[in-house]
């Protein structure tokens, strides 16, 4: 690929980030100790920023140096076949499995997750983080205690609750599958 095309892609994806993230070429310029001139110029391809630069400005915009230099890797929509599932799930340290669906769309509002869980396997856990989260039952059933309160979640159940609360999953069928999407 031809410098000039890197360029254009580089400015075209830091734009993107910056106006996705509702942030002022101001309060770019001002986190990476820049001039809101050169911000300006690099976006519109005046400008390839050195190195240096990149890292600030990835650091800055919560992405990898290479996600602004690449032109598929900021994009607007994801398909996820069936096979890439259950061929990529992960297993954690709390004894589950776990895929995370469109990894390549940037700033998303939500994260859906795919869990998959063994009886037996899963530790005895109990988390809490910012937001809200969605769980519906795709095959077989768990216990979900969130907060105080315990819940049995069968095959096409499922639960909507604050994430700020203590929250955990146990498999009560031998085996459990889950769509759960964090907002």
């Amino acid at each position: 690929m031809k410098d000039s095309r890197k360029q254009s892609i580089v400015g075209l994806n830091i734009k993107q980030l910056r106006i996705s993230q509702k942030r002022t070429l101001q309060d770019l310029a001002d986190q990476c100790e820049m001039s809101k001139s050169m911000i300006s110029k690099i976006e519109n391809n005046k400008a390839l920023p050195s190195i240096a630069a990149l890292v600030k400005i990835a650091s800055v915009l919560g992405v990898k140096v290479s996600d602004l230099m690449e032109s598929d890797t900021l994009i607007s929509s994801e398909m996820t076949l069936a096979l890439e599932v259950e061929g990529n799930l992960t297993k954690t340290n709390k004894g589950y499995s776990i895929y995370p669906f469109a990894p390549k769309v940037h700033q998303k509002k939500m994260q859906p997750f795919i869990f998959t869980a063994v009886k037996g396997e899963v530790k005895k856990h109990s988390l809490t983080h910012d937001g809200e989260e969605f769980l519906y039952v795709l095959e077989g059933s768990l216990k979900i205690k969130v907060g105080r309160v315990e819940y049995l979640l069968k095959e096409g159940d499922s639960i909507y609750f604050s994430s700020l609360e203590p929250h955990g999953i146990i498999p009560e069928s031998d085996f459990v599958k889950y769509l759960d999407i964090f907002v």
